[in-house]
């Protein structure tokens, strides 16, 4: 087994899209990147400990690739916008690729040059790709949260739906 770390906004709406894939064997909401050791999400939300939210996901390589789970993470976020994720603004929502070892880096550089070299967005690819820091595994409340609050989930999710269905419909 490996692990990726991707953040790309609200961690709930992050979960899903890997949750279903076969070879994904957890992919559990947390915290990364900050400087506040086991942050809950009231101290991440007031912005001081530098943490985003993020989600861990352990795969079994001979399955799905590393390379396919970066292909579906840009499929998942707007890597055009550094400050938040939609309706989810500030630094603790932003879109990042963190990465654990060197071939994880290059793999994801390499996808995100190909994403912008592509054309599909007008704008500068601004997700960050960053080594990982810890993971703070979040609360069990945010854990596979699609599934607990199917509707809350869906009020939420539906303005990424919406917007990721305008870039990608066409695949």
């Amino acid at each position: 087994m490996e692990q990726a770390i991707f953040a790309g906004g609200c961690f709930w709406c992050m979960v899903k899209p890997f949750d279903e894939q076969p070879g994904i064997y957890s992919v559990v909401s947390g915290y990364t990147g900050g400087h506040v050791p086991n942050p809950t999400y009231e101290q991440v939300c007031t912005h001081t400990t530098g943490h985003t939210e993020a989600v861990e996901i352990v795969f079994d390589p001979a399955v799905i690739s590393y390379e396919e789970l970066v292909t579906i993470y840009w499929q998942q976020t707007d890597p055009t916008d550094a400050f938040g994720q939609f309706q989810d603004r500030g630094d603790n929502y932003r879109p990042v690729i963190f990465y654990l070892n060197e071939e994880q880096r290059v793999i994801a550089e390499r996808s995100k040059q190909e994403l912008q070299a592509s054309g599909r967005y007008s704008q500068p690819i601004v997700t960050t790709i960053e080594p990982a820091a810890p993971f703070y595994p979040a609360e069990m409340y945010h854990q596979a949260y699609y599934k607990k609050n199917p509707a809350n989930f869906a009020r939420n999710h539906a303005l990424r739906a919406q917007y990721l269905e305008g870039i990608w419909d066409h695949d």
